[in-house]
């Protein structure tokens, strides 16, 4: 049953959803174990994104699917340095964005992460002019393949793999307060940082 509700859903689902399909007196959470350790090492595998239940194929075997998975759409420098901002920084205000670019952020870059569906309005501010913040959205973790934004990588896991430069600038990952990487002003007032290599 696991098996088939989980194939048939186009998004993820929950546990309580999935309880919810099956018969009276069934232990979905139970079931979802036995079914995740039954697809360990196998082509398709049972994993959590954004805290919800899903069929994704193996991790080792993406390669297979590399001419259909590949995105057509690029994000911009733009897009993709304010959205790494907001997923390490969430909520986080406009304001605060563009202090930590270093340069002012197009409607149209916000705008595109909204479409997308990636990122959403968070609460107001309580502060004078009440801001708006912006967070992330389980579309955003489903896309990624996160659990939650916990299992983003931290400073040292983006410099091995080549994404993150010494000098870059900082994007504070929630992991863990040391891994802080300070702002270079190498790049000059106005100019675009550098926040990958």
């Amino acid at each position: 049953m696991i098996e088939a509700i989980l194939f048939a859903s186009k998004e993820p689902l929950s546990t309580d959803e999935i309880e919810h399909r099956m018969p009276k007196g069934s232990d979905a959470a139970e079931a979802l174990r036995r079914v995740e350790t039954f697809y360990e090492g196998r082509g398709v595998t049972v994993v959590r994104v954004a805290g919800k239940w899903a069929l994704r194929t193996a991790s080792d075997l993406s390669f297979l699917l590399r001419e259909e998975a590949q995105e057509t759409r690029k994000l911009s420098r733009a897009a993709t340095e304010t959205l790494a901002i907001i997923a390490y920084h969430q909520p986080v205000t406009r304001a605060e964005i563009e202090e930590i670019r270093g340069v002012a952020v197009s409607k149209g870059t916000i705008d595109l992460l909204l479409d997308l569906e990636w990122i959403k309005l968070g609460r107001r501010r309580e502060t004078p002019g009440r801001p708006v913040t912006f967070v992330t959205t389980d579309l955003f973790l489903e896309h990624f393949g996160l659990e939650s934004v916990k299992d983003l990588p931290g400073v040292e896991e983006l410099k091995r793999s080549g994404l993150l430069d010494a000098k870059s600038v900082a994007i504070a990952p929630q992991k863990d307060d040391d891994d802080v990487l300070e702002i270079d002003d190498e790049d000059g007032p106005g100019e675009e940082p550098n926040l990958f290599n």
